[in-house]
């Protein structure tokens, strides 16, 4: 994979970047986007491949990008297909943190120190290439507006971002709302970038620790009012709640 083109996690923390404070918006869900974005990223790189609900490793070759690389290989150390909501659940920690030195490295971002309450030393990041934030957003805006199917790449951005909650980052307020309906509705446009997202919204809702229930014995009448086996998890897309998180990926 050459590096003239930007990764998914790039776009996506790119997006996330908020020019007026330096910070990142919806830092702890980000993070589990930041590992989902690694897998559609994969995905289209035809390095994995859905599997029902699993990721399977298909072409366990490198890509050439070193962050992705090492989490193919956990990927394939793994040696059999994972859940994807196990997969971006994971206690892994960083990964934000290695996206934006790689995005300092490049020149996409300035790292600004700074401190917290006068004493705590902090960083914020500025985005410096502009052009290519203001690319990425209006490949989005474009979608929202238009209602053109996009390609595979923009409806898998679009989904993750919807996922961590940036619609209400980047599509603000009341008269947001109609354009954060429509960056939902742009979920069903990639079936990997579907599939990572609905994890991702699952993790944040507690579903990766919740152990699966047993089905109904064959033949036993169910009681008023028994609940049944466990409907499948990615229905409808809901809006994330910032419980519990589940910590990022290193690398």
């Amino acid at each position: 994979m050459g590096r003239s083109r930007r990764t998914l996690p790039e776009e996506l923390l790119l997006l996330a970047l908020d020019p007026a404070t330096g910070t990142t918006a919806q830092p702890q869900s980000l993070d589990l986007g930041l590992a989902g974005a690694q897998l559609v990223e994969l995905a289209l790189a035809g390095r994995i491949a859905p599997d029902g609900d699993r990721i399977a490793v298909v072409v366990p070759r490198p890509t050439g990008d070193p962050t992705l690389d090492c989490a193919l290989e956990l990927l394939r150390r793994r040696g059999a297909p994972v859940r994807a909501v196990h997969w971006i659940g994971g206690p892994r920690l960083g990964l934000r943190q290695t996206y934006l030195s790689h995005l300092e490295r490049c020149g996409m971002v300035a790292a600004v120190p700074g401190q917290m309450c006068g004493v705590l030393p902090t960083t914020r990041y500025q985005a410096t290439e502009t052009a290519i934030s203001r690319e990425i957003r209006g490949r989005l805006d474009s979608a929202i507006r238009t209602g053109v199917p996009p390609d595979p790449r923009t409806a898998a951005l679009a989904a993750l971002a919807h996922a961590v909650g940036l619609g209400k980052h980047l599509y603000p307020g009341n008269e947001g709302r109609s354009s954060r309906s429509r960056l939902r509705d742009l979920i069903r446009h990639d079936p990997m970038g579907g599939l990572v997202a609905h994890a991702v919204m699952d993790v944040q809702n507690g579903a990766a620790a919740q152990p699966r229930r047993a089905p109904a014995v064959t033949g036993r009448p169910a009681g008023p009012g028994s609940r049944s086996a466990a409907e499948p998890a990615h229905g409808v897309p809901m809006q994330p709640r910032h419980g519990s998180m589940a910590r990022a990926v290193a690398h």
